[in-house]
């Protein structure tokens, strides 16, 4: 029985990705990085200081990381704040409330700043309907290191069998994987060019995840 559900952000409850690419090529710009697509895509579902140590090291620049970071997330900040338009995606508010209506515990882990979430959760009210929120940017190790699903789980209080994550991006499918979770990829074709071949189910809408659909999702 499914107890708890673990959510990504970026992709699964926002579309985000043209703000952040938008953010990106700012600070890109102010740095004269030349980032191919290839390599952009590659950062899906990282937090943004260890894509910021990979510019760097690729770049062989003489900033320090958290400078590239800390220029990222201005940016981010400012399109935020000056109305970018930021929508929760289609369906995942309805998913949201029929899970905290039947109980089932919430736990954000997202590769996004606490700012950003905090942000984007004051901005749709959803505090009330998760336990937790995990912000990759605070641990040891970004997505596709397990740690922050390790730390939902606990968070949780269930056992990794009764609960599941909800996952976009590459990274985190592999990061939930080896977290040793079940994991949904939902492909709603806002992130590019990921590979959802070790996903345990891939969905395109949020109504396969309410509760009457479940059981046939874990046995098929």
């Amino acid at each position: 029985m499914i107890k708890a559900v673990i959510f990504d952000m970026d992709g699964v409850i926002i579309n985000s990705e043209p703000m952040h690419q938008k953010a990106y090529r700012m600070m890109f710009e102010k740095f004269n990085l030349n980032v191919s697509e290839q390599l952009y895509t590659s950062f899906t579902g990282m937090a943004t200081l260890p894509i910021c140590e990979k510019l760097c090291e690729v770049f062989a620049l003489d900033h320090s990381p958290q400078v590239l970071v800390d220029s990222k997330r201005y940016f981010f900040k400012q399109l935020f704040e000056n109305g970018e338009e930021l929508k929760l995606i289609d369906g995942v508010l309805e998913l949201i409330q029929h899970y905290h209506q039947l109980k089932i515990t919430l736990i954000l882990a997202s590769s996004a700043s606490m700012a950003n979430i905090n942000m984007t959760f004051q901005k749709f009210n959803l505090d009330p309907y998760f336990k937790a929120k995990i912000s990759g940017a605070e641990l040891k190790a970004s997505k596709p290191h397990p740690e922050i699903f390790e730390k939902a789980v606990t968070l949780s209080g269930v056992s990794k069998e009764a609960c599941f994550v909800i996952e976009d991006a590459t990274n985190g499918i592999i990061a939930a994987k080896a977290a040793g979770l079940f994991c949904v990829a939902f492909d709603g074709g806002h992130s590019q060019h990921q590979n959802y071949t070790q996903a345990d189910r891939v969905v395109t809408d949020f109504k396969s995840l309410q509760l009457e659909n479940l059981k046939q999702l874990f046995e098929n």
